[in-house]
């Protein structure tokens, strides 16, 4: 990418991000906020370049683009480079941002958060069906880690089961009540990764659990409940904290709420937010990943249109 947006004449600069403790990559990373030469853009399309294993490759045919990040998000990137390829011969100034590790705790976004580059307006992309979308739902990451005592499972009065112990406290943190909002809808918990124990025949010294909770608002409403609930039976972290996000409405474009969490929340510093794409994020995360190529160059008009519409209030 560094390299074809300078084959477009663009001035294109990479910024380093530091691997991390939950980085699956092996390489060095980077983002890229590429504008024209003498140009410092009010307005920035952005996205992410990473997405979500497995790594599958991809194809298409006449009507698709199917594979990994056809939707989320690599679509979305190719559909914003070409409308800042129209916008530019129109005489609008456009800045693109692609930032790393959105899937897994956003440290790309958080580096390019550092400058703003003076951006006033940023039009980040994920999957919204084309739709503006009127609010983005945060994100909390929890861990949780239970200790135990190992014994012969025959005699499990010996020792103490940390799976026990993990598995009462999540069958009593999915019966819990969390906040509902009437435009962005519930607080949802996934679930996502659970490990512990050494054997069959042994009684579990150590178990663990991740979970995701899609925030309708701050996580220190959320925090409380939950921590009460565990009441000490299992040690409690939290990995990731991202803020639900409200945008306006504006007139003439169909809306939509984003039920996931976006880099929006760790990208403050590039101006007011707004959140448009191509694709249905049903598909993303799925081995049924895949895009219309007409919802992309519907896009590039979207994406055309809004921006144009940016510039005439500066």
């Amino acid at each position: 990418m560094h390299e074809y947006l300078q084959g477009l004449g663009y001035h294109v600069d990479k910024q380093p991000v530091p691997k991390s403790a939950s980085s699956a990559s092996n390489g060095d990373r980077f983002n890229v906020y590429a504008r024209m030469p003498g140009t410092s853009p009010k307005i920035t399309l952005s996205t992410h370049f990473d997405t979500v294993p497995p790594y599958f490759g991809s194809s298409e045919d006449d009507t698709w683009v199917y594979g990994r990040g056809s939707c989320d998000a690599k679509g979305i990137l190719a559909s914003q480079v070409a409308a800042a390829e129209r916008l530019h011969a129109g005489g609008v100034s456009i800045g693109l941002l692609y930032v790393v590790g959105e899937e897994r705790d956003s440290a790309g976004a958080r580096v390019a958060n550092l400058d703003g580059h003076g951006s006033r307006f940023l039009i980040n992309g994920e999957p919204t069906e084309n739709k503006l979308a009127l609010a983005t739902k945060g994100a909390l990451r929890v861990e949780l880690r239970a200790t135990g005592k190992m014994a012969h499972s025959a005699y499990p009065e010996l020792g103490e089961s940390a799976i026990d112990k993990l598995v009462e406290v999540l069958h009593d943190l999915k019966t819990l009540e969390l906040p509902i909002d009437a435009e962005i809808g519930a607080t949802t918990v996934n679930v996502g990764l659970l490990s512990g124990g050494r054997a069959p025949n042994v009684i579990s010294d150590a178990a663990e659990a991740h979970l995701l909770i899609r925030l309708i608002g701050p996580s220190e409403e959320v925090k409380p409940l939950l921590e009460r609930v565990i009441a000490g039976r299992c040690a409690v972290s939290y990995s990731l904290d991202l803020k639900t996000v409200r945008m306006k409405r504006i007139a003439g474009w169909e809306t939509m709420v984003a039920k996931y969490a976006t880099d929006i929340s760790s990208l403050t510093s590039w101006g007011e937010p707004m959140l448009l794409g191509p694709g249905t994020i049903h598909v993303a995360h799925t081995q049924e990943e895949k895009i219309l190529k007409s919802e992309l160059w519907e896009a590039v008009d979207r994406y055309a249109e809004l921006a144009s519409s940016l510039s005439l209030q500066m």
